[in-house]
Parts: C-alpha cells; structure tokens; sequence
C-alpha cells in the first residue's frame, strides 16, 4: 500500500500535480500480524514498522484491546512473588499466636503407672486379708504442673506480642497490595502514554519519508540543488531516530507490564 501511494506521488510530481502529504498519514502498523515479504529498497525499508510480535495494534487505543485494569491487578496480586510471602509469613505468625496461647502447658506433666507383687516390706502391719496387695498394687496416674512466675505474670505479655506481630503481617501485606498497585498504575499509564507517542513519531516518519523520496526523485532530475536533498536526508534521519526512540520505550513499557503482572501481553488481551 505504502509503494503505490509513494510512486503515485512520484507520477504526480512529475507531472506537475501537488498532492497533500496528509494522504500519507495512513495507518498501516499492525504489531504481532505478518504480512508476505515484498521486495523494498534500503530507504522503503527504514520507513517500514518492524514486525514484533507484540500483539498489539499500535493504531488503536490500548485500553480497548487490554483487559480492564482491575482484572489485570488481580493477576498480578495472584502472580506477585512479594505477595506470596507476605501470606507466608501470615501464616507464620498466625501459628506463633495460636501457640502463645498454650504454651503455658508445657510446665504440665502426667504420668500413670501399674504394680503388682509381694510388696510387703513396705508395711509390717496386717489390715485384713492382703490389705497391703490392695494399697500397694494397681494403676496409678497423677498430674504434675509446675509454674515459675515468669511464665504466671508473662504469659498475657506474651500472647498480646504473638498477636501485635501477627497483626503487622497482615498490614505488611496490605502495604505490599497498595504498593504493586501503584507500580502497576505508573507502568500502565506508561504503556499508554507512549503506545499514544509512537503513534505520533511514525506518522512524523512517513512525512519526512515521502519528502525524503521527492527530494531525491528531485534530484536526480536536476531540479534541487545538494544542499536541498541534504536538508531533505537529514530531516528524515532526525524523524526515524526519533521514531526509534518512541519503539524503545514503548516496547520496554509493554516488557515492564508482563514483569510487573507475571503474564506475557497475549494473555492480557480482551477475548
């Protein structure tokens, strides 16, 4: 599309006719489509977009093709490593709170016992018929327990320090969410911001582009002088670093959102 309405502006120029150049503001950059390869001159080249694979159609608003936000800090939340610690430790501390609980146990004992036999050297003294068998053997069992006043007058401390710590996980990992929630915003807006920039650049480059080619067709007919083509090379050389600079950083903006969320852009997409 692009050749023919660059050599219909050739045809023209020779003849005499002005075309404006907002007819070359023609959108025709499609990230993650492939196309048949056609043959192209170094300079056609340069003006073309790059096929990445991106998925992503550069000349439509982002926020229609990606999820709503909410969904996708939602994954994020689900993928986040620093999230899933922070419930770790929850637990972590959900258990040392529980434990503070009965710790003061730990100072009890039990025991049970069974005896049986002559136990007679215990006692000389006669009861009745083997009153000593019946005192001396069968089951016994006790409790003992045991409490130092650390344990008495610390244990309330104790639970209240297990609970305040369990407490501060809790709120560590709401500051986590409310964190990665603003990274996200700032990444997202990003995103958009420079999805919106690039656009512009490449428009910019098809300008400076199809001046570049007039001036040279200009040239090689005699019609400009060299410092006229220079001029025209070097406005486009300008508008394509640009341009590249406006693909960096929106390429590294769409990279920094499949980091942030933990999922690649393809599985960000509306259905």
């Amino acid at each position: 599309m692009t050749s023919r309405l660059l050599n219909l502006v050739f045809n023209t120029h020779r003849k005499g006719i002005i075309l404006p150049l907002c007819c070359l503001f023609i959108p025709s950059l499609l990230y993650g489509q492939t196309t048949a390869p056609t043959a192209q001159t170094p300079a056609a080249q340069a003006a073309s977009a790059p096929n990445d694979t991106l998925y992503l159609d550069i000349t439509q608003d982002l926020s229609t093709q990606l999820l709503p936000f909410e969904e996708i800090y939602k994954l994020a939340l689900a993928r986040s490593p620093l999230i899933r610690l922070e419930n770790e430790s929850i637990i972590t501390q959900n258990a040392d709170y529980k434990l503070s609980k009965i710790q003061i146990l730990e100072s009890a004992t039990g025991f049970t016992n069974y005896s049986f036999g002559n136990q007679a050297i215990l006692s000389n003294t006669s009861f009745g018929a083997d009153a000593l068998g019946q005192i001396a053997n069968g089951y016994r069992t006790g409790v003992g327990l045991q409490i130092s006043l650390y344990d008495l007058f610390g244990r309330g401390h104790k639970i209240r320090q297990a609970r305040a710590n369990y407490q501060t996980s809790i709120i560590k990992k709401e500051i986590a969410e409310l964190q990665l929630k603003k990274d996200l915003v700032t990444v997202y807006q990003d995103l958009m911001t420079s999805q919106r920039v690039l656009k512009i650049r490449i428009q910019d480059e098809q300008a400076a582009f199809a001046v570049y080619r007039i001036a040279e067709a200009d040239s090689q007919q005699g019609r400009i002088d060299p410092k006229s083509m220079a001029t025209a090379s070097n406005g486009y050389a300008q508008t394509k670093s640009i341009a590249e600079q406006a693909r960096g950083e929106f390429l590294k903006n769409v990279f920094y959102l499949e980091a942030t969320v933990g999922v690649p852009i393809q599985q960000l997409k509306r259905k």
